[in-house]
Parts: C-alpha cells; sequence; structure tokens
C-alpha cells in the first residue's frame, strides 16, 4: 500500500520542488476539466491505495504543473501505477540536417528514412 500523498511530495522533492512551485493541479482534458488547489489536494490526496499489479486506483489524467514548466503525469502498467516525471521540452542548441521526407514504412524514424543505406529509405523514393 502507498499514501498517494507522501508519494506524491517525496517525486517533487526528487524533482527538485517543493509544494510552493505547484501551478496547476487537475486534468488536462477540453470538457471534464476539474482542478483543485495544493491546499485541497493535500486533503485529497491523504489515502492508502493499492499500487502494485491489479487495476489502477488513481485517477489516470491526473497531473502536477509547476511553475517551471515541469510536470507529473499519472503512468500505468499492467496496474501498477507511479507518477512520471516529465520536464519541459527546449529546442536543441544546434539544427540538425535537412529534412527531405517525411514518409516511409514500417514505423521510422526520421534518421531511418533519412539513412541511405536503408532499403526502406531506397524504395520511399
Amino acid at each position: 500500500m502507498s499514501n498517494l500523498l507522501h508519494e506524491t511530495l517525496a517525486d517533487m522533492e526528487s524533482m527538485g520542488h517543493t509544494p510552493a512551485d505547484v501551478a496547476y493541479i487537475g486534468n488536462l482534458a477540453e470538457e471534464g476539466r476539474r482542478s483543485c488547489t495544493w491546499d485541497q489536494f493535500v486533503v485529497l490526496a491523504d489515502v492508502e491505495y493499492d499500487c502494485s499489479f491489479g487495476a489502477a486506483e488513481v485517477a489516470q489524467d491526473l497531473v502536477i504543473m509547476f511553475s517551471n514548466g515541469d510536470r507529473m503525469e499519472r503512468a500505468e502498467y499492467d496496474g501498477s501505477e507511479w507518477w512520471e516525471r516529465i520536464r519541459p521540452l527546449s529546442p536543441p542548441p544546434t539544427p540538425g540536417e535537412p529534412i527531405t521526407t517525411l514518409v516511409g514504412q514500417y514505423w521510422p524514424s526520421l534518421a531511418d528514412l533519412h539513412d541511405p543505406e536503408d532499403s526502406h529509405h531506397k524504395a520511399a523514393r
């Protein structure tokens, strides 16, 4: 069994955040959006739940966003659940090589599509 509040605080601390950094708690749905304050979350999250295999118990669309753009989202695999820590994305420091094609086959990556040795690249031309 896990306490959702204690788990949340520990994960926030490991990310270098405190409750003072919280900008938003809720879901990100356009319709059916729900949210709460940190003080409300403290009361709601002070519960024990089974985070191991079986079925997820905590709302899977729950998100905590921080003032610097970091966020925590619920993740689940086969009923085991946890907070997934997500850092904001920023562009790479230098641009990559030019993109000449975006379409191929068999779940390609941009690197695969632009590899002259790859037979799928040759077939897509």
